[in-house]
């Protein structure tokens, strides 16, 4: 190996160590992002006014497949919604 393999081995080693202790915050952060987004999706099902229900509409199909993840993450053991029966 060069020298310059060494160096970026090296400091790929060093960009991982500093990047460990964060990596729970980063994926709780996402998470609680993707919760919230989730909410307003489907917060006009729940009786919530929503503002950009009509630009929400068109991703129900493609975030219908987490449904089930999220709610049992926002402590509902059952949908919450009649038309989407996940459990």
């Amino acid at each position: 190996m060069g020298f310059y393999e060494q160096l970026k081995r090296a400091i790929a080693v060093y960009d991982e160590i500093l990047r460990q202790p964060h990596r729970t915050e980063i994926a709780r952060e996402l998470r609680d992002e993707e919760d919230l987004f989730m909410l307003l999706c489907f917060s006009e099902m729940l009786g919530l006014p929503n503002p950009a229900f009509y630009y929400t509409l068109e991703l129900y199909p493609v975030i219908i497949e987490r449904f089930h993840e999220w709610h049992l993450r926002a402590g509902m053991e059952k949908s919450p919604l009649e038309g989407i029966r996940c459990c």
